[in-house]
């Protein structure tokens, strides 16, 4: 979808949440690695811990098998060592993130959160920064539900916000990964990347209708950061 004009603002938006809403300080994310890796027997590096909790490689699965790590053996290890409430201590709201969702509900434009991010983990997160009234709607992927790239999560977003997903009208997903832009373009809206780690350290760029290092940067359409569907790459 690319609407012409810089005067047509997106109907409604949807975002991912780690890494393009909030992130967490890098001193969780080393302790939960360091014992995550003691239950597994095996330690993980910086750059390993890096690349799986940014999903810097792409498909995390694939990236454990890649490096001889059964996802089923590590995803329970995972979630039973993090803390709920000491990730939500540990998490930040990103700045530019957070002047872009609070121009928007100003707005009264519609808003949504797609993530991989569990429910019992999320939802602490979003009661600690009391940002929960800023969304009209809110999916946590699932096995049951799909994960990103597949539509079926941000179509269950869709309907949440009381659209029809066949026909939801003009709308945007951004999200920090390559399979957030693909949910979208799957999905039939469009996507915006925004770049948290250089593309050196991602090891490649991600295609967007919108690439950017941070919402500041974005085109402001005329609800101030209502950003119009230009269909074009701003970096």
């Amino acid at each position: 979808m690319s609407p012409e004009s810089q005067d047509d603002p997106y109907d409604f938006w949807l975002f991912d949440l780690d890494g393009t809403l909030v992130d967490v300080e890098w001193s969780y994310t080393r302790e939960t690695f360091d014992r995550v890796g003691q239950r597994l027997g095996r330690e993980f590096t910086d750059r390993e811990a890096e690349i799986l909790w940014h999903g810097l490689g792409g498909a995390r699965d694939a990236q454990l098998r890649a490096w001889g790590i059964d996802p089923d053996t590590f995803w329970p290890a995972f979630h039973a060592i993090e803390d709920p409430q000491a990730r939500a201590e540990a998490t930040y709201l990103h700045d530019d993130a957070a002047a872009l969702v609070s121009d928007l509900v100003a707005a009264d434009v519609p808003v949504g959160v797609v993530t991989h991010c569990q429910a019992f983990l999320a939802e602490p997160v979003i009661d600690r920064l009391d940002v929960g009234d800023w969304f009209d709607a809110f999916v946590t992927c699932t096995p049951e539900l799909g994960w990103k790239p597949d539509p079926a999560p941000v179509q269950h977003a869709i309907e949440r916000l009381g659209l029809d997903p066949a026909d939801p009208g003009r709308g945007i997903l951004a999200g920090d990964g390559a399979s957030d832009v693909g949910a979208a373009w799957n999905a039939g809206l469009d996507g915006i990347h925004v770049e948290r780690h250089s593309p050196r350290r991602r090891g490649h760029c991600v295609l967007a209708d919108h690439r950017v290092s941070s919402f500041d940067e974005l085109p402001l359409g005329p609800s101030g950061h209502n950003v119009a569907a230009d269909g074009g790459s701003v970096q």
